[in-house]
């Protein structure tokens, strides 16, 4: 039995998936004449409150251009020191965009850790554009901004006048976790860029989520950065199919993450499971050789990550192969 915990962005196709892009109807998505990705864009605007999104290929593309939308050329973005758009991005931001990147330590973002950061505007430095926050957390062990401290950090930076972006690409996970309401989130921020290959399981595409007027530039963007697509729909319907039929389960996932956490010994929230081991790679080493294949993410850090294809027994044989190696 193979068990691969590296990351939910691993999950096959389900049948009815695949139906459903098999049937897909499909236009030009470049002129805006497929009809299956404007279904998907106005599915997921609707979802979050805002007024428009676009379909991008990627979780990174959709940051990069959420970026790009709310810091101008040599503007600072604000963000933690774990965030993805900072550690997993290969520098897009400051290539492509010419974005100065600032990161605060203390662990998840929060009034306490950004206020003091945010710089103004004719002090002599690069005034803040934007804060970035990332929800649920990947480097964090998918944590969860709780909704207070995200509603405070948006009257923070509305105060400011600065512009606050979520990189969603586990929102849903979030959203399961906690019952906050997906407009509940949406409503907070300028821009979001959510994902569909992850715990959704379809096989490819994000979704930039924003205003009517910064969709229009985000779709010039995409072009820029290679992102056009023409018959998209194929794709489109995996994400439409997901949202229908995945989302409601991906609780599951945090289920047997949480069992999968319990037996190891750590605390979970959604649906990955960090753990502390002093060599990453002889772990990882040791536990594919047993069949089960782990990430590794820092010197001394692995992750688990349940997703669509790891079933109970799947877990089982996850904690009989670690727990001696953890030991």
């Amino acid at each position: 039995m193979l068990v691969d915990l590296r990351s939910d962005t691993l999950t096959r196709p389900t049948a009815g998936m695949r139906a459903a892009m098999a049937a897909a109807e499909v236009g030009d998505d470049v002129y805006g004449e497929d009809p299956t990705v404007n279904a998907l864009e106005a599915t997921v605007a609707r979802l979050f409150g805002h007024e428009a999104a676009v379909f991008v290929p990627s979780g990174t593309m959709g940051n990069q251009i959420c970026l790009r939308l709310v810091v101008p050329s040599a503007g600072e973005l604000l963000c933690d020191a774990d965030a993805h758009v900072v550690t997993y991005e290969h520098g897009g931001a400051a290539q492509h965009g010419g974005l100065q990147s600032r990161t605060v330590a203390g662990g998840l973002m929060s009034v306490a850790t950004v206020a003091p950061e945010l710089r103004p505007d004719g002090w002599g430095t690069v005034p803040t554009s934007a804060v970035s926050v990332e929800q649920t957390h990947n480097r964090a062990g998918g944590a969860v901004h709780p909704l207070a401290d995200l509603e405070a950090l948006r009257r923070l930076t509305r105060s400011a006048g600065v512009a606050l972006h979520c990189d969603g690409a586990r929102i849903w996970n979030a959203h399961i976790a906690t019952g906050v309401p997906l407009d509940g989130y949406g409503e907070l921020f300028d821009t979001l860029s959510v994902c569909l290959s992850k715990g959704l399981g379809a096989p490819v595409g994000s979704v930039v989520v924003t205003s009517a007027a910064l969709a229009a530039e985000a779709r010039v963007l995409r072009k820029r950065l290679g992102g056009g697509m023409r018959q998209a729909g194929v794709l489109a319907a995996a994400g439409l199919y997901a949202l229908r039929h995945q989302l409601v389960r991906l609780d599951d996932d945090h289920l047997r993450a949480a069992r999968l956490g319990a037996a190891l010994g750590v605390e979970t929230t959604t649906n990955i499971v960090p753990l502390t081991v002093p060599d990453p790679r002889g772990f990882a080493a040791a536990a594919r050789d047993q069949g089960v294949l782990v990430g590794v993410v820092g010197p001394r850090r692995v992750r688990l990550v349940t997703h669509l294809d790891v079933d109970d027994a799947q877990v089982a044989r996850a904690v009989e192969v670690l727990g001696p190696l953890l030991s």
